[in-house]
């Protein structure tokens, strides 16, 4: 059969058992049925020490360029991965980098399956998570201090007009970290969130905790505060959502009292472990979208978990796995889906959705991978490898 025509996508390939998945994604999923066009940056963790990290940032710049991109799990190297490796040194996280190059806020909802329940009972649709992808401790100074001595914070002005706070007066040795964020990527986030709920049509929450810090999170609260009343108030009347905001504490007891069905925006570190937190309650890391939307029109498209290290090591053995590649098919499907949507291609809008059915009906059939499958209610259920699992979604497809 003739296969689809496509306007080309960034992508950017990974590490260890989530590489191998993705060659078969593309392969078995893809490929037979598209006209693959992709521009190809290898974010493997040798690649980027090879290229002292700038093949990141290159992949970061292509995707302003292109608009959309599809990237695999990578590598954050620590002291173990460094020697592991022989790194030249400890890279940053490649996602931290492109979300800061892209400004943009990162959105994880679970994909949910009758199969699999969540383990909050009350929650009956998926809960959206909307994070900050810009500053606080990913972008942070650290300092460790050696003794005694005088922790001051410093700013000085174009104008030359000094602030000084004293933050502690060490007795001895101890640890310094400065975070920033900027009004500009607050209020991106802010649209984003708002914009994003309005699509879904779903309240949206944010959360922090301005009790305590009075100016950092406080910050953060008036500026959603602002741009609700000024610019979504009635947006969000006329479809009979609302907004509100509520301390990080608070929200999190009402979250696991919900039915669910809500968008909830939380600055960066609190996104990063609520994310995980409602993913595996819904099921699985490996059962979650995950898409970074940019205000400036950029979309990147990743699976939320890591690089399954350990069944890399049993693949490598040559023993089968059964690793689950739902989410990293559903980021391929989103960025072709929005590929298709930015270019009017209805055809390869329709293949992304078609896909990702194949892939629901599978699990509905009973087939699927070791994590679910040690989930899954219900009757007739097939551990599959990821090799199996990948063949019996083709055969849906098709």
């Amino acid at each position: 059969m003739d296969r689809i025509r496509m306007n080309p996508i960034v992508e950017m390939d990974g590490d260890e058992m989530t590489r191998v998945l993705w060659q078969m994604i593309k392969d078995e999923l893809i490929l037979p049925f598209v006209e693959l066009n992709t521009e190809y940056y290898d974010l493997s963790l040798r690649h980027r020490d090879d290229t002292d990290d700038m093949v990141t940032v290159d992949a970061a710049e292509a995707t302003k360029r292109l608009k959309v991109a599809v990237k695999c799990a990578t590598i954050t190297p620590n002291a173990q991965r460094q020697k592991e490796y022989d790194l030249k040194k400890l890279w940053k996280s490649p996602n931290a980098t492109i979300r800061a190059a892209l400004d943009g806020t990162v959105f994880r909802a679970p994909i949910m399956t009758s199969r699999v329940k969540p383990y909050v009972r009350t929650w009956k649709a998926p809960i959206t998570i909307a994070r900050h992808a810009f500053g606080d401790v990913y972008k942070a100074c650290e300092y460790k201090v050696p003794g005694k001595g005088r922790a001051e914070l410093v700013f000085t002005g174009k104008d030359g007009e000094i602030f000084t706070g004293l933050i502690n007066n060490f007795d001895g040795p101890g640890v310094l970290q400065g975070q920033f964020n900027r009004d500009d990527s607050i209020e991106a986030f802010a649209r984003s969130c708002f914009e994003y709920a309005l699509s879904l049509k779903q309240d949206l929450w944010f959360s922090a905790k301005d009790t305590i810090s009075k100016q950092y999170d406080g910050t953060f609260k008036q500026v959603f505060q602002k741009i609700y009343e000024e610019e979504y108030q009635a947006r969000f009347k006329t479809l009979g959502i609302e907004y509100f905001y509520t301390l990080i504490d608070d929200a999190v007891a009402r979250a696991i009292r919900s039915k669910g069905g809500f968008v909830w925006a939380l600055k960066n570190y609190d996104g990063d472990v609520m994310s995980d937190m409602v993913s595996t309650a819904f099921g699985s890391l490996a059962m979650m979208t995950s898409v970074l939307v940019s205000p400036h029109g950029y979309f990147e498209y990743e699976a939320a978990h890591g690089t399954v290290t350990r069944h890399y090591y049993k693949y490598l053995k040559g023993e089968q796995t059964s690793t689950n590649p739902v989410a990293t098919i559903f980021a391929w499907t989103g960025a072709l889906n929005k590929r298709g949507e930015m270019d009017g291609n209805a055809e390869l809008c329709a293949f992304a959705k078609r896909l990702e059915k194949a892939c629901l009906d599978t699990i509905e059939a009973g087939e699927m991978t070791g994590d679910l499958a040690a989930l899954a209610e219900g009757e007739d259920i097939r551990k599959l490898t990821s090799a199996e699992f990948i063949a019996a979604i083709r055969s849906r497809l098709e």
